[in-house]
């Protein structure tokens, strides 16, 4: 999934450097969860997993990967509506999916405001989804919403259909990375008939906890042996450059403005760690504040922090190391193009109390 600062291809340098400091532990709150990657990879090594967004979207994965800690089988839903898979060793999250992808496509909030001809009013129709796409989106989103209604498929069930979709649609958005813009022109990507994909089932030996809640207010509730923070590395605000996936998420035909459609209220989602004052004062409650052994921070050399400033904050409650490696970074709107790669610095700040 395309999403800024996703730590996917760098986890297992993480975890290297976490065992080289010899870093010990059973619990791990994913203070910033975005996709929910970083969670994920920490509760597949059976670590009792506590994460939190701000964002609805990375909610929906959060209850689909994290919370939820066993398969599902769909069965009242199966019973009623007896559909037979084309596939004779289906699981049966992939009939249900399987099913949703022939469901005929509805005219909804996505398609009448995110797709040519449902925005051919405006003076720059947006282009973020085909027509077809916009429809298929709203399709699959008012059914799981119908089901959850009638409940004829658990909380579990519903978060883990939601997820397929939140999951499944960046593949098909035209889009260079982030929803703050579409392309004037087609990616060939998006063209193609959306098919919804299903999920993976992640389960181990604890209760794992996910919130939909600034991390910063959970620090008296939730205590771990240990804390990573992923936090945005500039002042660009994560929901105004996600916000269809959040309203694909919640559905819940907000009043949207501009060009792109943005959702005109977000005020509840901005966070501090855009700005480098409030980012620096947010970090220095985190760690005198949070119940944990040991606080990592994953930041990079670009990031709007000065290096000497983290440092300086985190020493004040313990022991502090700093541990870099270059990986190379693609523009995302590089199309690409070798000559537009970048070498960076991931940081990892290490703070043993």
């Amino acid at each position: 999934m395309r999403y800024i600062g996703n730590k996917e291809n760098l986890l297992d340098k993480i975890y290297q450097a976490m065992q080289s400091k010899n870093i010990k532990g059973n619990s791990f709150f994913d203070f910033f969860s975005g996709t929910a990657n970083v969670g994920k990879f920490f509760k597949k090594l059976n670590y009792q997993v506590y994460s939190s967004d701000l964002l609805y979207f990375s909610y929906v994965l959060q209850q689909a990967y994290i919370k939820n800690n066993e398969e599902l089988y769909f069965e009242k839903l199966l019973n009623k509506l007896s559909f037979q898979s084309r596939s004779l060793f289906a699981s049966p999250l992939y009939k249900v999916v399987e099913y949703l992808n022939q469901i005929e496509p509805i005219n909804g909030f996505i398609a009448q405001n995110y797709t040519p001809s449902g925005t051919q009013h405006l003076e720059i129709p947006r282009m973020y989804f085909s027509d077809e796409n916009g429809k298929i989106i709203d399709a699959i989103r008012q059914q799981i919403e119908n089901w959850r209604i009638e409940k004829i498929i658990s909380e579990n069930e519903y978060f883990v259909l939601l997820a397929c979709l939140v999951e499944t649609v960046p593949f098909y958005a035209n889009i260079a990375g982030v929803y703050a813009a579409f392309h004037k022109k087609w990616d060939p990507r998006a063209v193609k008939k959306m098919e919804l994909r299903p999920t993976e089932f992640i389960i181990n030996d604890f209760d794992n906890q996910c919130f939909n809640e600034n991390s910063v207010n959970l620090l008296g509730e939730v205590e771990a042996d240990i804390f990573y923070l992923d936090p945005p590395y500039n002042q660009r605000q994560y929901a105004p450059n996600y916000h269809l996936l959040e309203t694909i998420a919640k559905y819940d035909n907000p009043v949207i403005k501009g060009v792109t459609g943005l959702r005109a209220n977000y005020e509840n989602q901005k966070s501090k760690f855009c700005n480098t004052i409030t980012a620096l004062q947010e970090l220095e409650t985190i760690a005198k504040f949070g119940k944990y052994n040991t606080l990592i921070l994953s930041y990079n050399n670009e990031g709007i922090m000065p290096q000497e400033q983290i440092i300086s904050i985190l020493q004040a409650f313990g022991k502090v190391d700093l541990i870099e490696f270059d990986y190379t970074r693609f523009k995302s709107n590089n199309r690409g193009e070798s000559k537009h790669k970048k070498m960076i610095k991931e940081q990892l700040y290490i703070l043993q109390r």
